[in-house]
């Protein structure tokens, strides 16, 4: 049995899993996105340096018109930075610019304008500084003078500019080197990343039977008290998801998506940080006790009290306070490049504790629960553009309003052969809502002693493994752009479970089936 601090923290991490796992995109990827034009919007690196001492680099996009960047900073020459006077960069500069990198401000005039301004005065690039912090997409218009520009052109962060800004007026010299270095053309992260998906649901389905949870608790329930009057607290740690709790977690993570776009910020973000430890460490200590009492029979036996508390077994208070441990330290360290491996573990640990916790009694559940999350995916990703001027999803998945840090319910995986670095991600939701499916034809497939080649589990782990697989192929056709997941996922697995209950004519029993948590753990004790 799981300490009494555990128990209380269970609802919190169910309903965080839920909520926050809809608003969680997959496929997303954190650096800047760009269009395809005449002349491409790409990403662009802008290193400078400080009296000769190189500092730091920032992001900035090319333009549609202009020349183009070599792709590697050996092939780019560094050269000296120059404000433009006047700073809008509309006329003629005042400024000497010949040989120079001329930095001007957004606004007045057309960006063909500042860079034939640019241009005349000897300036061997145009570096534009934006009003806001994200970064500008520079087009042009049949109309304009952009077949005459003959200078790379390129935009940069508010943020950005400051910081030239700031030392250029304390008199340093600030050179800038530009290039734009191209992305590979296949990603090899993503298969990591697939392997960890496709590994967290089928570990969590098969965690019963891997770890032998029941008859582990009921060894660690003669400890407590609760087993003494025979009551079993697992029993009441089931959550059986009906037709109107689905709906009503739907409407509900809509609700918490426009709350993370309009109010996001770094408060917010800390109170998503705690909210995700709490639930990493309840997922970490559900696994690790579990694996522990598999391995070692006597380990849970020996108990202490503590204050508040009360009585625990002294392996379950152990493997709190590392887990405690573990989760402050990641907090803490979450902006290190380091840091994904203990989000990742924290995460993994979560949703497979999630999946033992909330079930689908039926696919009439599934049904209606995968639908509404389809319809919310591909809303918040391809539709809400059209009312909010930008995704929806994209923005609070990316941490765009919150200085760039993403929230924490998502499976990272650094992108260790791009100049670009950054991370593959995937969202909670699109590991859990396809899990609880995946868990449902286990079970089902036990209740009904159904073999492997012959049940729903296997297949179902392979088409959602196929669908994440069409998630990434869509991302890479789609130039990077994040893609809604369960677009591809629910399709390849309640597709899948309907057309092999149709074909086996066991689609009423799948239908109407009542797998609840009682049913559920009949197989297991046979097992």
């Amino acid at each position: 049995m799981a300490s009494p601090t555990i128990i209380l923290i269970r609802p919190l991490a169910i309903f965080l899993a839920l909520m926050l796992g809809f608003v969680s995109l997959s496929a997303a990827d954190d650096t800047p996105k760009h269009a395809n034009c005449n002349n491409a919007f790409d990403p662009v690196k802008v290193t400078y340096w400080i009296d000769g001492v190189k500092s730091d680099t920032v992001t900035g996009m090319t333009a549609r018109f202009g020349a183009n960047l070599p792709t590697k900073d050996k092939k780019a020459a560094r050269l000296p930075a120059v404000f433009t006077n006047p700073l809008n960069g509309c006329i003629n500069s005042t400024s000497k610019l010949d040989q120079s990198v001329a930095l001007s401000l957004r606004g007045d005039c057309t960006y063909t304008n500042k860079a034939v301004a640019a241009q005349s005065g000897g300036a061997a690039a145009l570096v534009v500084i934006n009003t806001e912090e994200e970064l500008v997409e520079m087009d042009c218009s049949d109309n304009d003078a952009s077949l005459s520009i003959t200078i790379p052109v390129v935009s940069i962060t508010k943020s950005g500019g400051d910081t030239l800004n700031k030392y250029i007026a304390a008199g340093k010299r600030v050179e800038l080197l530009l290039y734009a270095p191209k992305r590979p053309r296949i990603d090899f992260s993503v298969i990591f990343l697939w392997m960890m998906a496709v590994g967290t649901v089928v570990c969590a389905s098969l965690w019963s039977d891997l770890v032998a949870r029941k008859q582990n608790e009921e060894r660690y329930n003669e400890l407590s008290k609760e087993s003494v009057t025979g009551k079993n607290d697992s029993e009441d740690e089931i959550v059986d998801i009906t037709v109107i709790s689905a709906i009503f977690f739907v409407m509900s993570a809509s609700v918490m998506l426009l709350l993370l776009y309009f109010f996001m910020s770094s408060w917010f973000v800390w109170v998503l940080v705690v909210l995700f430890c709490i639930g990493g460490i309840e997922g970490m200590h559900f696994c690790i006790t579990g694996i522990f009492l598999r391995t070692c029979r006597n380990c849970g036996q020996k108990t202490v009290k503590v204050p508040i508390m009360g009585e625990n077994s002294i392996l379950s208070l152990s493997v709190l306070l590392f887990c405690v441990a573990f989760a402050v330290s990641w907090a803490v360290t979450r902006r290190a490049s380091y840091s994904w491996v203990g989000q990742d573990v924290l995460g993994i640990c979560f949703m497979i504790s999630v999946l033992q916790i909330v079930r689908l009694p039926n696919i009439k559940v599934a049904t209606v629960l995968l639908c509404c999350a389809f319809v919310y995916d591909i809303f918040w990703v391809f539709l809400s553009p059209y009312i909010f001027k930008q995704s929806v999803m994209i923005t609070v998945a990316r941490g765009d309003k919150a200085g760039g840090e993403a929230i924490p319910m998502l499976l990272r995986f650094p992108r260790f052969l791009d100049p670009w670095s950054g991370f593959d991600m995937i969202g909670f939701g699109d590991i859990i809502f396809p899990g609880l499916l995946i868990s449902f034809s286990r079970r089902f497939d036990k209740a009904n002693k159904k073999r492997l080649a012959n049940g729903y589990f296997l297949w179902l782990a392979i088409g959602y493994g196929v669908g994440l697989f069409l998630t990434y192929l869509a991302l890479y056709l789609m130039n990077g752009h994040g893609q809604p997941a369960l677009l591809y996922l629910v399709p390849c697995t309640l597709g899948t479970t309907v057309v092999l209950g149709f074909l086996r004519r066991e689609l009423k029993d799948l239908w109407d089936s009542n797998m609840n948590s009682d049913s559920s753990r009949q197989p297991s004790e046979e097992a």
